[in-house]
């Protein structure tokens, strides 16, 4: 038999376990205290070399606004925040020109803004969040903190103004002749609707944001569905089902929201992140054309960019029409590369009016019928704001149906010469014209049709 002395035997396995396991321990306890060291006192360093203590406070958001929007600092502190994004979507902080980046909901991001030697704003620089609210107020106290250092001043409040998103200096709106000047390169949105085929509506749509042209000579971001503004118009009839799959392939938060469908809003609404995507699914109830557009906020901002469009579900009794088309009246605000001007959409001051996003562009590219003809004309007001008295000049409508029912209808005797139609409202109306000739068609709040919602009718034998 083979003997071992006590003093040679190995140790056993699970000693030599605890050890190992231990080793790793210390090592990642290391690791994590580096870690902790580098995030943390990089701020206190920072403050340490300049002779000045940091103050250091908690910030989050709640709704669109930041929790808490004021705070008091000594004059010549260094500033240091520790933004939680409690919200739902993604908000970023800055301040002078320290900036926490992109923070997802659910995370918290160290934000140095340095010496504050001057009461001064931060903002969330994400695209109309400013306006909406999201602005904290950083206020100097007469307790200065030491020896103030202009290195890293987070600047003064008038220097916050000039975020990104605001242009310095408004595009020039172009005039009636500008707009309606003939251009070889110009090609109008295509208004003709086409008639509803089948009982399921099955389509997968991209949210994107492109440079385009909004106005002769006038190109900024546009917020888009599948590419186009106003969006793809979906039609069917009452009972047909629709499922839209929509993907979002920008760099912000969007959403959906279809007027058309009865749905619990919480699921089917909510912002989808970049790379991300939802697929909203409903049953068309109700006959009319329904507004869907996208409900992250702020609303106004992201439909005033071109993300609105139209849903047309046939009432059951709709016969045929010789031509039709549909028209989406909107408000046109000017901007720059990131947009409309975010300030300027909050304010509810727009630079032009349109049909189907671009103003006058049916002067330059007329709609055409024929003497005899019904023609049928869907409208929807997406706003954000501006009303719309929908009118053809010398013609007369012999059916006019507004949200769902008809005002008139196939009468001969009488008739409308205007639908009136807030944002969000739709309908439509239907003429016959007697003669040959070219038809005004106008918003006849007629500084809107002479800021851009005009158009014409080209009608031959």
């Amino acid at each position: 038999m083979l003997s071992v002395s006590s003093n040679q035997s190995p140790k056993p396995p699970a000693q030599n376990n605890w050890a190992s396991w231990l080793l790793i321990g210390i090592a990642l306890a290391a690791i994590i205290a580096l870690a902790v060291f580098n995030s943390t006192g990089k701020a206190q360093r920072a403050s340490e070399s300049a002779g000045v203590e940091a103050t250091v406070v908690d910030v989050s958001v709640s709704g669109m606004a930041f929790v808490p929007a004021s705070i008091d600092v000594p004059q010549g502190a260094h500033l240091v925040v520790n933004f939680t994004n409690v919200g739902d979507q993604v908000h970023d902080l800055k301040i002078g020109d320290n900036e926490t980046g992109r923070v997802e909901p659910g995370k918290t991001v160290e934000l140095d803004a340095g010496i504050i030697n001057e009461s001064t704003q931060g903002y969330c620089t994400i695209a109309g969040h400013k306006a909406q609210g999201m602005v904290l107020q950083i206020n100097t106290t007469d307790d200065a903190a030491g020896a103030a250092s202009t290195a890293g001043s987070a600047g003064t409040a008038g220097d916050a103004q000039h975020e990104h998103h605001h242009s310095a200096s408004h595009p020039d709106v172009p005039s009636a002749a500008e707009r309606t000047k003939k251009r070889d390169d110009f090609k109008a949105f295509d208004a003709r609707l086409a008639k509803a085929e089948g009982t399921t509506h099955e389509e997968t749509w991209t949210m994107t944001e492109e440079e385009v042209e909004v106005a002769p000579g006038v190109k900024q971001t546009r917020w888009l569905f599948n590419g186009q503004a106003p969006g793809p118009t979906l039609r069917g009839k009452v009972g047909d089902k629709f499922k839209i799959t929509i993907k979002n392939e920008g760099t912000m938060g969007h959403s959906i929201d279809f007027h058309a469908g009865e749905v619990n809003p919480d699921e089917n609404m909510k912002s989808i992140d970049p790379g991300q995507s939802l697929t909203y699914e409903f049953t068309a109830n109700r006959a009319g054309i329904w507004m869907y557009h996208c409900s992250t906020a702020p609303m106004s901002l992201h439909i005033a960019n071109g993300m609105a469009g139209a849903v047309v579900i046939d009432p059951p009794e709709l016969g045929d029409a010789d031509a039709e088309y549909a028209m989406i009246a909107s408000d046109i605000f000017l901007g720059d590369e990131n947009g409309a001007d975010a300030d300027r959409v909050s304010n509810g001051e727009y630079d032009l009016m349109a049909f189907n996003y671009y103003p006058n562009q049916y002067d330059l590219e007329p709609l055409h019928a024929k003497v005899g003809d019904k023609v049928r004309i869907w409208l929807l007001n997406v706003g954000p704001d501006q009303p719309l008295s929908f009118h053809v000049v010398g013609e007369q409508f012999d059916t006019a149906y507004k949200e769902g029912d008809y005002l008139i209808k196939d009468r001969r005797d009488s008739g409308s010469q205007a639908l009136d139609l807030l944002p969000a409202q739709g309908g439509f109306v239907e003429m016959t014209f007697n003669e040959p000739g070219t038809y005004s068609f106008v918003n006849h709040i007629m500084t809107a049709a002479e800021k851009g919602q005009h158009g014409k009718i080209v009608v031959t034998q």
